[in-house]
């Protein structure tokens, strides 16, 4: 059986995967590769740390949650050995708020840790609830201020746009259609410019593997089912 390779949003810890992993079928074999929160780390040098940590000699398909979305795309579009298809996840292939590029240089001075209260309005909407409220408080305590700004500063400039037009293996895209981070012209940007890509829109917030795991990986476990099936 193949593995499930997760990469994480900004936070980065692999905590937020949770809900969605319970919801899995215990017989899938799954594995989160976490990003050191003790460095700030731009795209390249955490695409090599996700490298070296892919799994050898095993068929896996790869995750890419949000912020690590052009990590995966990157990485699909090397032909790693093994891999079988890539999961997207309310992500994107290039800064998907490309009218706040100016921000580049003055990222360092932004507030990326505003109270909880807004981040879960703006990554949970209608969705919100304690227990998410409770697990994305302690994912962001696990990483520094500091690296949250580098993360942020990557996406500004980030722009995987021509791998997605070299990738030749199965893609699906997992959209919110209540999304307020990642807009809609994110994902179709990359059904664009990856040919035979599939988007499944699932109602939920940007915390869509969170909000709604159990529909999330019922549409996770098809996709690599009819994938391996037709290998």
């Amino acid at each position: 059986m193949a593995v499930l390779v997760l990469l994480p949003g900004m936070d980065g810890s692999g905590e937020l995967f949770a809900p969605f992993i319970q919801a899995l079928a215990s017989t899938q074999s799954v594995q989160i590769v976490r990003y050191p929160a003790s460095a700030t780390l731009g795209y390249a040098e955490l695409e090599a740390a996700v490298r070296a940590a892919l799994p050898e000699g095993r068929p896996y398909f790869l995750l890419g949650e949000s912020f690590s979305g052009p990590i995966a795309i990157s990485l699909a579009a090397a032909y790693p050995s093994q891999l079988r298809g890539l999961i997207l996840c309310c992500t994107f292939a290039k800064n998907p708020r490309p009218g706040f590029g100016w921000l580049r240089g003055l990222v360092k001075f932004v507030p990326v840790q505003p109270p909880i209260s807004v981040l879960e309005a703006l990554l949970c909407g209608r969705f919100a609830n304690p227990k998410l409220r409770s697990v994305l408080a302690a994912a962001l305590s696990l990483v520094p201020l500091a690296v949250l700004q580098a993360r942020l500063a990557a996406v500004v400039c980030v722009n995987v746009v021509p791998k997605l037009r070299s990738l030749r293996l199965p893609v699906l895209y997992l959209r919110a259609t209540e999304d307020r981070i990642v807009p809609l012209s994110a994902s179709e940007l990359v059904l664009a410019n990856c040919s035979g890509a599939q988007a499944v829109h699932l109602v939920a917030p940007h915390f869509l593997l969170q909000a709604v795991p159990n529909e999330a990986a019922a549409v996770v476990t098809k996709f690599m089912q009819e994938v391996e099936s037709a290998l």
